[in-house]
């Protein structure tokens, strides 16, 4: 079996390493729009199904990884931030309050596609502006949904309480993939 990781994220290729699977990294070229009316707890799926539908044709022994990360806020997405103003609003919106981030997982094998999602409630403690200030000009955090990394600076000084799987919350929800690849 030879599994290809389509993502290019850095936390994504070490949770796979970590989980003691051998592995190619393969880059897909997707256009990852959500329909109009799509449920919040739907789009992670959504997304990452897009992406495992935009790869080439498998070939027999390869399996495909997918997986997209939503963050919401009040049934509200927040993606990647395009600049520091969008991201200090979507951290100024976060402080003090629970969210949610969705992660979905697509394995891809030539005869099957299995995609599941897992959710994690997020609990942050209150975010001075001047935190946020330090956060975004340290750790830029422009490539992740909801401005923030769980493993970061923000997620070790400001997360209060976390109601699911911290690796889902990173981006990739381990427990699900290795059952998956396991019975695969």
């Amino acid at each position: 079996m030879k599994i290809l990781l389509a993502s290019q994220s850095p936390r994504r290729k070490e949770l796979l390493l970590n989980l003691g699977f051998d592995f190619e990294v393969v880059k897909i070229d997707c256009e990852e729009i959500l329909p109009e009316n799509i449920k919040v707890g739907e789009a992670a799926a959504y997304l990452s199904e897009l992406k495992a539908n935009a790869f080439r044709n498998l070939l027999e022994g390869e399996v495909l990884l997918t997986a997209d990360t939503v963050v919401a806020n009040d049934n509200k997405f927040l993606g990647k931030p395009k600049d520091e103003n969008e991201a200090k609003e979507m951290l100024q919106s976060l402080s003090g309050k629970t969210h949610q981030v969705y992660t979905g997982i697509t394995i891809k094998t030539l005869d099957k596609t299995i995609t599941e999602t897992d959710v994690a409630d997020v609990e942050f403690d209150e975010i001075l502006d001047e935190e946020i200030d330090f956060y975004i000009k340290n750790y830029k955090p422009f490539d992740k949904a909801g401005s923030y990394g769980v493993q970061e600076w923000l997620g070790m000084s400001k997360i209060k309480k976390i109601n699911g799987s911290f690796y889902t919350i990173m981006g990739l929800p381990t427990h699900l993939v290795y059952k998956i690849l396991k019975e695969i």
